[in-house]
Protein backbone atom coordinates (compact mmCIF):
# COMPACT_ATOMS: atom_id res chain seq x y z
CA UNK A 1 0.00 0.00 0.00
CA UNK A 2 2.76 2.43 0.92
CA UNK A 3 4.74 1.96 -2.29
CA UNK A 4 2.11 1.06 -4.87
CA UNK A 5 -0.94 3.02 -3.72
CA UNK A 6 0.47 6.02 -1.83
CA UNK A 7 3.62 6.15 -4.02
CA UNK A 8 5.88 6.85 -1.05
CA UNK A 9 9.56 6.58 -2.02
CA UNK A 10 10.47 4.05 0.69
CA UNK A 11 12.89 1.49 -0.84
CA UNK A 12 13.95 0.00 2.51
CA UNK A 13 10.40 -0.40 3.85
CA UNK A 14 10.92 1.93 6.81
CA UNK A 15 7.26 2.94 6.92
CA UNK A 16 6.02 -0.65 6.76
CA UNK A 17 8.56 -1.88 9.31
CA UNK A 18 9.40 0.89 11.79
CA UNK A 19 6.24 3.00 11.71
CA UNK A 20 3.67 0.21 11.38
CA UNK A 21 5.30 -1.95 14.05
CA UNK A 22 5.79 1.06 16.31
CA UNK A 23 2.11 1.88 16.05
CA UNK A 24 1.13 -1.73 16.70
CA UNK A 25 3.49 -2.02 19.66
CA UNK A 26 1.94 1.08 21.21
CA UNK A 27 -1.65 -0.11 20.75
CA UNK A 28 -0.85 -3.70 21.81
CA UNK A 29 0.01 -2.50 25.32
CA UNK A 30 -3.56 -1.25 25.69
CA UNK A 31 -4.86 -4.63 24.53
CA UNK A 32 -2.66 -7.21 26.24
CA UNK A 33 -0.92 -5.57 29.23
CA UNK A 34 -1.05 -7.79 32.31
CA UNK A 35 -2.66 -6.02 35.28
CA UNK A 36 0.17 -6.89 37.67
CA UNK A 37 2.85 -5.77 35.25
CA UNK A 38 0.81 -2.64 34.53
CA UNK A 39 0.97 -1.69 38.19
CA UNK A 40 4.69 -2.51 38.33
CA UNK A 41 5.51 -0.27 35.36
CA UNK A 42 3.21 2.55 36.39
CA UNK A 43 0.47 2.06 33.84
CA UNK A 44 -3.01 3.31 34.62
CA UNK A 45 -4.55 -0.11 34.08
CA UNK A 46 -4.09 -3.42 32.34
CA UNK A 47 -5.04 -4.19 28.76
CA UNK A 48 -8.54 -4.47 27.39
CA UNK A 49 -8.27 -8.24 26.88
CA UNK A 50 -6.85 -8.89 30.34
CA UNK A 51 -8.95 -6.54 32.47
CA UNK A 52 -11.90 -5.53 30.31
CA UNK A 53 -11.02 -1.86 30.86
CA UNK A 54 -10.66 0.61 27.97
CA UNK A 55 -8.68 3.06 30.11
CA UNK A 56 -5.15 1.99 29.13
CA UNK A 57 -6.13 1.41 25.50
CA UNK A 58 -7.48 4.97 25.34
CA UNK A 59 -4.21 6.33 26.73
CA UNK A 60 -2.18 4.30 24.23
CA UNK A 61 -4.32 5.56 21.33
CA UNK A 62 -3.93 9.11 22.59
CA UNK A 63 -0.16 8.61 22.65
CA UNK A 64 -0.18 7.32 19.08
CA UNK A 65 -2.31 10.21 17.81
CA UNK A 66 -0.16 12.77 19.67
CA UNK A 67 3.13 11.47 18.26
CA UNK A 68 1.68 11.15 14.75
CA UNK A 69 0.31 14.70 14.82
CA UNK A 70 3.61 16.08 16.08
CA UNK A 71 5.56 14.26 13.34
CA UNK A 72 3.19 15.30 10.54
CA UNK A 73 3.12 18.98 11.53
CA UNK A 74 6.81 19.42 12.28
CA UNK A 75 8.06 17.45 9.25
CA UNK A 76 5.65 19.20 6.87
CA UNK A 77 7.00 22.56 8.04
CA UNK A 78 10.60 21.32 7.91
CA UNK A 79 10.38 19.91 4.39
CA UNK A 80 8.46 22.95 3.14
CA UNK A 81 11.22 25.27 4.37
CA UNK A 82 13.93 23.00 2.92
CA UNK A 83 12.23 22.91 -0.46
CA UNK A 84 12.09 26.71 -0.56
CA UNK A 85 15.65 27.21 0.71
CA UNK A 86 17.28 24.64 -1.62
CA UNK A 87 14.97 24.91 -4.65
CA UNK A 88 13.76 21.39 -4.17
CA UNK A 89 15.14 18.51 -2.13
CA UNK A 90 14.77 15.61 -4.58
CA UNK A 91 18.06 14.25 -5.87
CA UNK A 92 18.80 13.58 -9.54
CA UNK A 93 17.81 10.33 -11.26
CA UNK A 94 21.47 9.30 -11.41
CA UNK A 95 21.82 9.76 -7.64
CA UNK A 96 18.59 7.78 -7.09
CA UNK A 97 19.99 4.85 -9.07
CA UNK A 98 23.47 4.96 -7.54
CA UNK A 99 22.08 5.50 -4.04
CA UNK A 100 22.70 8.28 -1.53
CA UNK A 101 25.05 6.05 0.46
CA UNK A 102 27.37 6.43 -2.52
CA UNK A 103 26.72 10.07 -3.42
CA UNK A 104 26.46 11.55 0.07
CA UNK A 105 28.82 9.36 2.09
CA UNK A 106 31.13 7.63 -0.40
CA UNK A 107 30.01 4.20 0.79
CA UNK A 108 28.97 1.31 -1.48
CA UNK A 109 26.19 0.58 1.04
CA UNK A 110 25.20 1.56 4.56
CA UNK A 111 24.46 -2.14 5.16
CA UNK A 112 27.61 -4.25 5.39
CA UNK A 113 25.80 -7.45 4.39
CA UNK A 114 24.94 -5.93 1.01
CA UNK A 115 28.48 -4.95 0.00
CA UNK A 116 29.49 -6.69 -3.19
CA UNK A 117 25.87 -7.55 -4.00
CA UNK A 118 23.82 -4.36 -4.07
CA UNK A 119 26.61 -2.07 -5.20
CA UNK A 120 25.07 0.12 -7.87
CA UNK A 121 28.09 1.82 -9.41
CA UNK A 122 31.83 2.16 -9.12
CA UNK A 123 33.74 5.10 -7.69
CA UNK A 124 35.09 6.92 -10.72
CA UNK A 125 38.61 8.25 -10.82
CA UNK A 126 39.13 11.88 -11.70
CA UNK A 127 39.30 12.59 -15.42
CA UNK A 128 41.44 15.12 -17.24
CA UNK A 129 40.68 18.51 -15.63
CA UNK A 130 41.81 20.26 -18.79
CA UNK A 131 38.95 18.82 -20.89
CA UNK A 132 35.68 19.14 -18.96
CA UNK A 133 32.75 17.20 -20.36
CA UNK A 134 30.15 19.90 -19.86
CA UNK A 135 30.19 23.63 -20.49
CA UNK A 136 28.86 26.30 -18.15
CA UNK A 137 25.41 26.11 -19.74
CA UNK A 138 25.26 22.33 -19.19
CA UNK A 139 25.71 21.48 -22.88
CA UNK A 140 28.07 18.74 -24.02
CA UNK A 141 31.55 20.04 -24.73
CA UNK A 142 32.15 18.50 -28.16
CA UNK A 143 35.87 19.19 -27.99
CA UNK A 144 36.15 16.92 -24.94
CA UNK A 145 34.91 13.91 -26.90
CA UNK A 146 37.51 11.70 -28.58
CA UNK A 147 37.56 11.92 -32.36
CA UNK A 148 35.18 9.38 -33.97
CA UNK A 149 36.70 6.37 -35.67
CA UNK A 150 35.31 6.06 -39.19
CA UNK A 151 35.38 2.84 -41.12
CA UNK A 152 34.20 1.90 -44.61
CA UNK A 153 31.24 -0.45 -45.00
CA UNK A 154 27.71 -0.94 -46.20
CA UNK A 155 25.09 0.66 -43.94
CA UNK A 156 22.79 -2.31 -44.57
CA UNK A 157 25.33 -4.86 -43.39
CA UNK A 158 24.11 -6.65 -40.28
CA UNK A 159 26.20 -5.97 -37.21
CA UNK A 160 25.81 -6.71 -33.52
CA UNK A 161 26.85 -3.87 -31.24
CA UNK A 162 27.43 -4.72 -27.58
CA UNK A 163 27.78 -1.82 -25.14
CA UNK A 164 28.92 -2.42 -21.56
CA UNK A 165 28.60 0.53 -19.20
CA UNK A 166 27.46 1.70 -15.76
CA UNK A 167 23.92 0.87 -14.64
CA UNK A 168 23.16 4.52 -13.92
CA UNK A 169 23.73 5.43 -17.58
CA UNK A 170 21.16 3.03 -19.04
CA UNK A 171 18.35 5.55 -19.49
CA UNK A 172 20.71 8.07 -21.08
CA UNK A 173 21.94 5.44 -23.52
CA UNK A 174 18.40 4.27 -24.39
CA UNK A 175 17.36 7.84 -25.18
CA UNK A 176 20.40 8.36 -27.41
CA UNK A 177 19.74 5.14 -29.34
CA UNK A 178 16.07 5.96 -29.83
CA UNK A 179 17.00 9.31 -31.37
CA UNK A 180 18.95 7.61 -34.17
CA UNK A 181 16.19 5.12 -34.91
CA UNK A 182 17.15 2.10 -32.81
CA UNK A 183 13.90 0.51 -31.66
CA UNK A 184 15.06 -2.90 -30.43
CA UNK A 185 17.63 -3.57 -27.73
CA UNK A 186 18.43 -6.33 -25.23
CA UNK A 187 19.62 -5.36 -21.75
CA UNK A 188 21.35 -7.72 -19.31
CA UNK A 189 22.60 -7.06 -15.78
CA UNK A 190 26.19 -8.27 -15.56
CA UNK A 191 29.25 -8.13 -13.30
CA UNK A 192 32.71 -7.35 -14.57
CA UNK A 193 35.74 -5.11 -14.65
CA UNK A 194 38.22 -3.79 -17.17
CA UNK A 195 41.99 -3.82 -17.16
CA UNK A 196 41.95 -1.74 -13.97
CA UNK A 197 40.63 -4.82 -12.11
CA UNK A 198 37.82 -2.77 -10.67
CA UNK A 199 38.14 0.12 -8.26
CA UNK A 200 39.26 0.16 -4.63
CA UNK A 201 36.37 0.87 -2.26
CA UNK A 202 36.41 2.00 1.37
CA UNK A 203 33.75 0.98 3.86
CA UNK A 204 34.02 2.75 7.22
CA UNK A 205 37.70 3.29 6.64
CA UNK A 206 38.48 -0.30 5.61
CA UNK A 207 39.82 -0.82 2.10
CA UNK A 208 37.86 -3.37 0.11
CA UNK A 209 38.84 -4.63 -3.32
CA UNK A 210 35.78 -4.52 -5.58
CA UNK A 211 37.10 -6.56 -8.49
CA UNK A 212 33.68 -7.27 -10.01
CA UNK A 213 31.40 -4.30 -10.49
CA UNK A 214 27.70 -4.18 -11.52
CA UNK A 215 27.26 -3.21 -15.18
CA UNK A 216 24.63 -3.35 -17.89
CA UNK A 217 25.21 -5.04 -21.24
CA UNK A 218 23.16 -3.52 -24.05
CA UNK A 219 22.98 -5.53 -27.28
CA UNK A 220 21.75 -4.06 -30.57
CA UNK A 221 21.51 -5.70 -34.01
CA UNK A 222 21.69 -3.03 -36.71
CA UNK A 223 21.23 -3.10 -40.46
CA UNK A 224 19.28 -0.06 -41.62
CA UNK A 225 20.95 2.30 -39.17
CA UNK A 226 24.69 2.64 -39.89
CA UNK A 227 26.73 0.94 -37.21
CA UNK A 228 28.97 3.98 -36.91
CA UNK A 229 25.95 6.11 -35.96
CA UNK A 230 25.27 3.68 -33.09
CA UNK A 231 28.89 3.89 -31.94
CA UNK A 232 28.96 7.69 -32.12
CA UNK A 233 25.63 8.04 -30.28
CA UNK A 234 26.72 5.66 -27.53
CA UNK A 235 30.09 7.34 -27.03
CA UNK A 236 28.52 10.80 -26.86
CA UNK A 237 25.89 9.63 -24.36
CA UNK A 238 28.28 7.68 -22.11
CA UNK A 239 31.48 9.71 -22.26
CA UNK A 240 32.56 11.43 -19.02
CA UNK A 241 36.34 11.12 -19.32
CA UNK A 242 36.49 8.91 -16.25
CA UNK A 243 37.59 5.32 -15.91
CA UNK A 244 34.51 3.12 -16.07
CA UNK A 245 32.68 4.78 -18.98
CA UNK A 246 32.52 1.35 -20.61
CA UNK A 247 33.36 -0.32 -23.91
CA UNK A 248 31.69 -0.98 -27.26
CA UNK A 249 32.15 -4.24 -29.17
CA UNK A 250 31.12 -4.76 -32.79
CA UNK A 251 30.51 -8.18 -34.37
CA UNK A 252 29.51 -9.32 -37.84
CA UNK A 253 26.16 -11.13 -37.96
CA UNK A 254 25.91 -13.93 -40.53
CA UNK A 255 22.15 -14.35 -40.53
CA UNK A 256 18.95 -13.52 -38.64
CA UNK A 257 15.69 -15.47 -38.71
CA UNK A 258 12.37 -14.03 -37.48
CA UNK A 259 10.61 -16.97 -35.85
CA UNK A 260 7.04 -15.77 -36.47
CA UNK A 261 7.33 -15.02 -40.19
CA UNK A 262 10.43 -16.89 -41.27
CA UNK A 263 11.93 -13.70 -42.72
CA UNK A 264 15.71 -13.80 -42.92
CA UNK A 265 18.61 -11.43 -42.97
CA UNK A 266 17.91 -7.72 -43.47
CA UNK A 267 14.14 -8.29 -43.79
CA UNK A 268 13.97 -10.03 -40.40
CA UNK A 269 15.19 -6.87 -38.67
CA UNK A 270 12.69 -4.44 -40.21
CA UNK A 271 9.43 -3.19 -38.73
CA UNK A 272 6.63 -4.71 -40.81
CA UNK A 273 4.45 -1.60 -40.34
Amino acid sequence: MVRQKLHVDDPVGAVGVHMANGVWGTIAVGLFADSELAAEYGLAAGGLFTTGSFEQLGLQLLGFVTVAAWAVVTMTITFFLLSKAQKGIRVSKTEEIEGLDRCEHGLPSAYADFIGVSLQSEILEEGDPETPLTQADGAINESALPAPIREPGNAAKMRKVVIITKQSMLETLKTALEKIGISGITVTQVLGCGVQKGADEYYRGVKMNMSLLPKVKVEVIVSKVPVQDVIDAARKALYTGHIGDGKIFVYDVEDVVKIRTGARGYDALQDET
